[in-house]
């Protein structure tokens, strides 16, 4: 299974086309969504072409290959528009042997951990800023930053997963850090 894995899109219409067009170039069989897709929400300034509804229409788009978390700035509203479930607030996704537990961020996350038996990767956006660290047992955190608002000096960025590795990548489809698990 390919996965591209993105976060944090937050409305911004020129970073979701980005990555659309690293979509098309990537070919996944999988777009996995890590939350907040539409709005801003308050500690976060407006994004570069922030338009809600296109963006709606742009991940529309693509609703036949998305899976989705929530986010916490996602809403009921958000439900309404978006052609794909975005209700979860967290699910597991098993691929090679491999157990990947996926969630935004805002409550599971390294200082609040998912119960982790059965789990390899913790995986979730929200703070905006790219991680990859081992959290003890060989079990890993990751986050694949965010597409429209890095934090930390962070590009624009996303995750490659196929076959047990993991490549973060900017919208220009250079990979800075890679993990083969």
């Amino acid at each position: 299974m390919k996965m591209l894995i993105a976060s944090d899109l937050h409305g911004s219409t020129l970073y979701i086309k980005k990555l659309w067009d690293r979509v098309a170039i990537e070919k996944p069989d999988r777009i996995i969504l890590l939350g907040d897709l539409l709005y801003h929400g308050p500690r976060n300034g407006l994004p570069e072409e922030y338009d809600t509804k296109e963006a709606f229409d742009l991940l529309n788009s693509k609703s036949d290959i998305i899976t989705c978390v929530r986010g916490n700035c996602d809403s009921e509203v958000d439900e309404m528009v978006l052609d794909f479930l975005i209700e979860a607030k967290h699910m597991i996704l098993s691929d090679s042997g491999l157990n990947i537990f996926i969630t935004h961020g805002h409550f599971y996350n390294t200082g609040n951990l998912p119960p982790m038996a059965n789990i390899d990767v913790l995986m979730h956006g929200h703070t905006h800023v790219p991680a990859c660290e081992e959290i003890g047992d060989g079990k890993y955190y990751m986050n694949p930053g965010s597409v429209s608002i890095p934090k930390g000096g962070s590009d624009h960025s996303y995750i490659m997963y196929e076959n047990r590795k993991f490549e973060w990548k900017n919208l220009d489809g250079t990979v800075y850090m890679e993990k083969q698990l």
